[in-house]
This record gives structure tokens, sequence and C-alpha cells, in this order.
């Protein structure tokens, strides 16, 4: 049974009790009118201390246990507005190790792609279910937090970097849909941050980076904000124009963008134009207009 105090907007964030997601849902409970659901394994730090945060224990690579926290979360507020894909990890072990000749060598590690986009694909799964059932809301969101080494090469976390561009993928195919349906209703963007100092990493692993090359979690934060209420500030295509003048936006909402997180700056990176008319006419085959 949904609580009768359906006035709030309702978040859920997996990954909510650090770092970027922790960041993100202690500016929505700053803002005032939100209910905000962290998903995480370990609770938040004591001194986060705020009415409108609640924590939900949950390993989100076990589809049951995320569903029934999605259905709880639900359950509690009577509706979802805004969900926040943001979990992720990077991998700890070399993909390029060698191993003894004569067998097979041991699987690989895929921890990573479970927690970085398997689980993405259930989160983004689940949000649409509970979407078409928040008949009050009129501005829900989805945003996936991918990374930089979803546009670019990252030998090093190359695992990482594939799970991250399955996000960029998955974004830009699922938008639409999202948002054309009238049930659903969704805006869908993602967001790929450049380096940002959080618990992905050990102290030590960090000093491999240039110290001028981090993303401010505030950048994260006012980004993902900025996309909730889905009005650009300040952001360019890389051709250096203002947003007003990139292509696909028009004044509307935005949604289907993957916006780039460089230091305090961020652009629109925009989906590869086609080869050529061929492949432009069977990438359109592709396209779904209508949901049953």
């Amino acid at each position: 049974m949904a609580s009768s105090a359906q006035s709030d907007l309702s978040a859920l964030l997996t990954g909510g009790a650090s770092g970027m997601g922790l960041a993100v849902a202690q500016a929505l409970a700053k803002r005032g009118g939100w209910k905000v659901h962290l998903l995480d394994l370990k609770p938040p730090p004591e001194t986060v201390e705020n009415a409108t945060l609640h924590f939900h224990e949950c390993d989100i690579t076990n589809y049951d246990l995320l569903a029934s926290v999605f259905q709880e979360v639900f359950d509690m507020d009577g509706r979802m507005d805004f969900v926040f894909s943001n979990a992720g990890i990077v991998e700890r072990f070399d993909f390029f190790a060698a191993h003894p000749t004569g067998k097979p060598p041991p699987p690989p590690d895929q921890t990573v792609t479970d927690i970085n986009f398997k689980a993405a694909v259930n989160v983004s799964w689940l949000a649409q279910h509970y979407f078409r059932q928040s008949k009050l809301s009129t501005n829900k969101n989805l945003i996936f937090v991918s990374s930089v080494g979803g546009l670019y090469r990252a030998p090093g976390s190359s695992i990482y970097a594939g799970t991250k561009h399955g996000l960029v993928g998955l974004c830009r195919s699922i938008a639409p849909i999202y948002l054309s349906n009238k049930e659903i209703n969704a805006r869908v963007n993602a967001i790929c941050p450049g380096t940002v100092r959080t618990g992905l990493l050990e102290d030590a692993a960090w000093e491999f980076f240039p110290q001028d090359a981090f993303v401010p979690i505030e950048k994260v934060v006012s980004t993902v904000m900025m996309l909730v209420d889905g009005h650009d500030v300040g952001g360019t295509g890389l051709d250096g124009k203002p947003l007003e003048q990139a292509a696909n936006v028009d004044g509307e909402l935005l949604w289907g963008q993957v916006v780039e997180l460089s230091g305090t700056k961020h652009y629109y990176r925009s989906q590869p134009a086609f080869c050529d008319g061929h492949m432009a006419n069977c990438m359109k085959s592709t396209e779904r207009t209508h949901i049953a």
C-alpha cells in the first residue's frame, strides 16, 4: 500500500551511500520536496543526517533483491520520479596476464560487467516498470553514470571501458522510446565524467593522474541536477557552440544526451555520423516508434 504522503518526489540511487551517488542524494535532499532512497551494500557515514534519506541494503547484481527494493520504494512513496544508475567499479586484475599452457585459462572476473552494465540494464528495466505506474509524476528521469572510458579507449581498464561504452549505447537506444511512450514518459540521459576522486580506487592509484585532470564532484552534482531539470547551464558542443546551436536539442528538455565532463566544463557528445546513406537506411530499419 502506498503511503498517504505522496506530494514528495521520489528518487532511487544505486551506489548511493558514497561518492557521487551520496553527493547527488544530498543535493536532492537540500532542495527539499524529495524522498531519496540510497541502494548500496553499506550504509552512508553516520555523519549524514537527513530525514529524507532512506538507506536500503542491496546487492544490485541480484535481480530479485534489486526488484524487491524497487517495489518497496514504490510502495513507500506511491511514485518514482528519478532513477540514478550510478553504481560502478573498476577491475582489480590483469586482463592481459599470461597463463600456463596446455589447458584453458580460468574465466575472467566478470564482477565489473555484472555491476557496471548488467545491473544497469536491470535498473533501466525496473525503472520503466515503475515509471509506468507513476501517474502523478510529470518529470521522470533515468540518468546513467558512464565515463570518459565510455567514449575513449582505456587499455588499463579494458572491461570497465567496455561496460561504459555499453551504457552510452543503452542510453541512446532506449531514450527515444522511454520519452515517446506516453505511459513511460521519461527522459533518459547519461553523463561521462573524467576522473573523479572517489572511493573507486585506492589513494595511491590516484597519484598516476595529473592533479589538474580531476572533475570536481560538485561539477558532477550540478550536471546531474541540470539533467533532472532538463535545461542546460553553460554546456557546448565539441564545435564550441552553445547548446542552443547544438544538434538534436532545439529547445526541448534534455533527453538522449551523452554529456562529457572535463574539469569544470561539460560537452554534448553526439552519436557518430553514419558512414554513408546505405548505413543510414540500415540503422533506420532498427528504429521502433511504438510499443504495444
